[in-house]
């Protein structure tokens, strides 16, 4: 098989199992073991993605925030008195963005856990996935949105089709200048195109990014409009953190991401999860947008 095979599905576990295969192929010349074992420093810092102290920041909530197992592990913590959050320390121009979740379980009304790219300004772009609590048995809400250029207001939003409290499962963002497109294990959910120059429709393409995420009360709204608060007696709730993961467009290698859309397969996948978890579509909402939908609506 070739290397470059490897690089593409290459995660820390089997860093050892790709040597075992290549060190009898690669000891034909001290230039080749050189380059390769270059590669491999390169693609282990790849897959580790550094520990959260390293990548990231407190922004507030400070003592709600706490990285444990010598960094791999982050959880988030909301009380009465306040929630939490944390800022990457470098931006993002173009990414493909993992990171595995796993949400306040039990009686989460009222709680939202955001996850998102954004950059600064009221002319700011950003690219959000959302995370709505509910009560015990009932799902929670994902809630997306694009924004561009300071306008947002494209929400789409979906149940899940496991109890994402009971494990982390991986959400990602793939933000390339073609299109940005949701994940939710390696599933595709929702598809943003870049139809800026063909159709002068914004797109986020020139103000880089930094990831966000927080653990906030959003009771006043989150769940059911409102309607169902949040129960108290349950805090603090806590959301958990592990296996962040960045490409970016810096990685001479790991960029095949960059001219990435969907494929048949992806696109039947994602019509999939949109036919059979689907709640809300801007771009079905008649009483929001009487006098036609947006114009994206109709090409994406």
């Amino acid at each position: 098989m070739p290397l470059i095979n490897h690089v593409h599905a290459l995660q820390t576990q089997n860093i050892q199992k790709l040597l075992n295969q290549y060190s009898n192929t690669m000891i034909k010349t001290s230039s080749c073991i050189f380059s390769f074992f270059l590669l491999i420093c390169f693609l282990v810092e790849v897959a580790l993605g550094g520990t959260f102290d390293q990548e990231f920041d407190v922004t507030w909530g400070y003592g709600r925030v706490k990285i444990l197992e010598n960094g791999q592990l982050l959880t988030l913590s909301l009380d009465r008195s306040s929630g939490s959050g944390f800022k990457s320390k470098q931006q993002y121009m173009f990414a493909k963005i993992d990171m595995k979740i796993k949400l306040v379980p039990g009686n989460s009304a009222g709680t939202a856990t955001t996850y998102y790219l954004s950059s600064v300004g009221s002319a700011h772009d950003e690219i959000d996935f959302e995370f709505l609590g509910n009560v015990s048995g009932e799902p929670y809400t994902l809630h997306t949105n694009v924004y561009a250029q300071g306008k947002g207001d494209r929400e789409q939003q979906f149940y899940l089709w496991f109890d994402p409290t009971k494990d982390f499962h991986t959400y990602s963002i793939l933000w390339n200048p073609r299109n940005i497109i949701f994940l939710v294990d390696g599933t595709p959910i929702r598809q943003y195109k870049n139809l800026e120059a063909t159709n002068g429709i914004p797109y986020p393409k020139n103000q880089p990014m930094w990831l966000y995420s927080s653990l906030w009360n959003a009771e006043e709204w989150a769940t059911r409009g409102g309607l169902v608060r949040t129960d108290w007696s349950k805090a603090p709730f806590i959301a958990s953190y592990r296996n962040f993961n960045a490409q970016t467009s810096k990685n001479p290698i790991a960029n095949s991401w960059l001219t990435q859309s969907l494929d048949n397969v992806g696109l039947a996948r994602m019509k999939w999860v949109q036919k059979n978890y689907m709640i809300y579509n801007y771009c079905t909402d008649t009483r929001r947008f009487p006098q036609g939908f947006p114009h994206e609506c109709t090409l994406n």
